[in-house]
């Protein structure tokens, strides 16, 4: 059973930065899956924010401002988040997909975390 955890999640000041890691276990070949960051604000659908296969990619949201990175050899994918705002308050969940591509939909990835939560203060 794969899993996935999320950590460094917290209340920051707008401005401020955070960085989100997600430690993937029991999974077979961590470098071959797609890793993205999606979030979800009370009230709202949840939304991609960020995903990497060999190359990072982003919505529009959060492009110039939050960077994802991977260490396949610890199996851990991050999410680097500067210039915070309070809009980006949300709980965070990091997932992996085994599609090919560029996933960015939350149905093309099979295995989720639990969730973290960010809250940005204004």
């Amino acid at each position: 059973q794969v899993q996935l955890v999320e950590s460094g999640g917290g209340l920051v000041q707008a401005g401020g930065s955070l960085k989100l890691s997600c430690a993937a276990a029991s999974i077979h070949t961590f470098s071959t899956y797609a890793m993205g960051w999606f979030r979800q604000a009370p009230g709202k659908d949840r939304e991609f924010v960020a995903g990497i296969t060999w190359n990072g990619y982003y919505a529009d949201s959060v492009k110039g401002r939050f960077a994802i990175s991977r260490d396949n050899a610890k199996n851990t994918v991050y999410l680097q988040m500067n210039s915070l705002k309070p809009e980006d308050t949300a709980v965070y969940y990091c997932a992996a997909s085994s599609m090919i591509g560029a996933p960015s939909l939350a149905y093309e990835y099979s295995y989720w975390g639990q969730g973290t939560q960010v809250t940005v203060s204004s």
